[in-house]
């Protein structure tokens, strides 16, 4: 699957599914109620969608997930540095730290991270 975007009503209730599953459709159609207010229409067609955009299943009413969550969230990171920084890491890094302060331990992890993704 190459376009793993989603909205953010279906990101939404992918989380539900991510956290849950696997779960049958009337707790998930709870979980819904609960979490996103939705009525279980609503729950059901999203649920159909997800399907049939080959994110979900939903075998013998029970529901789970064919997409893992960190796909999703890094289709939609790439996308986001790219559409809104032109690519740029940097860029996206600035705008995300103007005016705030991290710890030392946050300093160390993201560190690590670069250390670890750097070309040699």
């Amino acid at each position: 699957m190459n376009d793993l975007k989603l909205c953010e009503s279906d990101y939404r209730f992918m989380c539900v599914v991510w956290d849950n599953e696997p779960l049958s459709s009337k707790t998930l159609v709870e979980k819904c109620a609960d979490t996103l207010g939705w009525k279980k229409s609503t729950t059901y067609t999203v649920l159909k969608k997800m399907t049939e955009k080959g994110f979900a299943k939903n075998e013998s009413s029970l529901v789970s997930s064919l997409v893992k969550k960190e796909n999703v969230q890094k289709c939609a990171s790439e996308h986001f540095v790219e559409h809104t920084f032109g690519g740029s890491l940097p860029g996206f890094l600035t705008a995300f730290f103007q005016g705030k302060k991290i710890s030392e331990t946050e300093a160390a992890e993201l560190k690590a991270l670069i250390d670890e993704y750097k070309e040699v």
